[in-house]
């Protein structure tokens, strides 16, 4: 995708000529570029989307499985992984608005999409050169398949009655044939429990496998129940990326009637999103090294605060920094009419450092909200839907990202047209900004709702022992992180 967009910034035949110095109100003295091009414009755009939609759903279950989660070493390690995780993320973004953006704007975008190549082929060497190294689950099935299966035979089931004792409900404890993880049997969702129902006694050695049509197991239903209940979660964090998308569009929107100068230079509007980077960066460290270890002590939890606690902290500074972005903004506004600017092209005497007061909390937000989930969604999930579970948290910010576009639809069209000006100086952004802190508050509150409704999973581990008892039963419940007596 890379490559394709760097050829067609670089030759002139693939692209149109560029349309500079002309009006506005004039869009038709540009000529417009030809369905070829367009082609080859899109095909390696939506290219990068599908090569980084694959990255993000398998890179972190695929850093999470290196470590042994049965280990307790290595699982205190695992939360420090996708603080780092996120640390270089934030890293490679603080890149990519700083250094690529001079790129693009000094050198040209066939340069700059020539190094995006570049790096992703060094990546691709990388992560082939640690290939042998690698601790690697290999997928048994879909787990689309199992979840559409139990659906299934749930449905199928629907007229029997559910039983009240588990032992009465189909499960496999095989280990040779992989069923290492058995998840217990939880109260919500019973009607799902029918389809690990047997009809009768010759059932079960018919279906001794799990992936059939007839017959699920508890844990094959567990894991169905564990992606219903993780729904109200993810949508809950959707309007914070929401929140997101229009602060990073409407604040580089502020900056072009601010003063974007430091001394001499003057700071590029895209390269603005560096300050919540700056700020993550320094605050993961921080916050692994420091706060986590501290708060181990009084919690008794080795990451420190839970997961859904982690993602309620970041929904909380996102309603902060919607608000102090309708601060920001009335200062702004008050700036230009002081100095009868609000109709002047020219920047404000105002520095664009004021937005960074909200970039700065959003980042923090960021922060808390996006590990908290990955986390969250990869140490709930059963070990054949890592992959699935860490996908379903990015599409938190994907839905966020698509819902933007129709809240100022309809913001616009409600209040008579907030945001309908080409003047940001006579739009009412401050009242848009307030309106999201109000209705992020009411999200937050539905978010305590269902992250107090949501039930951890719970794990039996079959161990083998010597002596007369062949199988040692240790139940672990993930919430608290303790086993109780065998």
């Amino acid at each position: 995708g890379y490559v394709l967009l760097a050829v067609q910034a670089h030759f002139k035949q693939l692209r149109p000529f560029p349309c500079k110095d002309v009006a506005p109100s004039k869009p038709g003295q540009c000529e417009p570029a030809t369905s070829g091009q367009e082609a080859i414009l899109f095909t390696g755009l939506y290219l990068v989307a599908l090569g980084t939609g694959g990255i993000k759903a398998a890179l972190p279950s695929l850093g999470a499985d290196q470590f042994d989660e049965t280990d307790p070493k290595e699982a205190a390690s695992l939360s420090s992984y996708f603080n780092w995780l996120m640390f270089s993320i934030t890293f490679g973004a603080a890149l990519g608005v700083t250094f690529l953006v001079w790129i693009s704007t000094n050198q040209g975008w066939d340069w700059s999409f020539g190094v995006c190549a570049v790096a992703v082929a060094m990546a691709i060497l990388f992560l082939s050169m640690g290939k042998s190294v690698y601790r690697t689950n290999i997928p048994k099935g879909s787990p689309l398949v199992r979840i559409l299966q139990v659906f299934v035979v749930a449905v199928r089931n629907r007229k029997l009655p559910v039983p009240d004792m588990a032992q009465e409900l189909h499960e496999i404890y095989d280990k040779e044939a992989g069923h290492n993880e058995i998840l217990q049997r939880t109260d919500q969702f019973k009607c799902l429990d029918r389809a690990a129902i047997l009809r009768s006694s010759q059932d079960a050695p018919t279906y001794s496998t799990s992936g059939s049509w007839k017959l699920c197991t508890v844990t094959q239903v567990e894991e169905t129940k564990i992606l219903v209940r993780m729904l109200p979660i993810i949508l809950s964090t959707v309007f914070m990326n929401t929140c997101l998308a229009q602060l990073q569009t409407f604040s580089i929107q502020q900056t072009t009637t601010m003063d974007r100068k430091i001394g001499s230079f003057q700071v590029p509007g895209p390269s603005l999103p560096v300050i919540p980077l700056v700020f993550m960066f320094i605050l993961l460290p921080i916050y692994d090294r420091l706060f986590v270890p501290l708060a181990r002590k009084f919690t008794g939890i080795p990451t420190g605060i839970t997961q859904l606690q982690r993602v309620a902290v970041g929904l909380v500074l996102s309603a902060i920094s919607m608000a102090v972005s309708g601060i920001i903004e009335t200062h702004r506004k008050r700036v230009a009419i002081k100095h009868n600017m609000v109709d002047s092209p020219g920047p404000l005497p105002m520095t664009i450092f004021w937005i960074g007061i909200q970039y700065a909390i959003f980042g923090m937000a960021d922060m808390f909200t996006i590990v908290g989930l990955m986390e969250f969604f990869y140490g709930e999930s059963s070990a054949g839907m890592k992959s699935l579970s860490t996908a379903i948290s990015w599409c938190s910010l994907a839905f966020g990202y698509y819902t933007s576009s129709v809240v100022v639809n309809v913001v616009n069209k409600v209040s008579g047209g907030w945001l309908a000006s080409n003047n940001l100086n006579r739009d009412k952004l401050e009242y848009f900004y307030w309106l999201l802190a109000g209705v992020s508050v009411v999200n937050f509150a539905v978010y305590l709702a269902c992250a107090s409704w949501y039930r951890y999973k719970k794990v039996e581990v079959k161990q083998e022992q010597s002596g007369p008892v062949d199988y040692v039963e240790e139940r672990i419940d993930v919430s608290i992180k303790r086993s109780s007596t065998p």
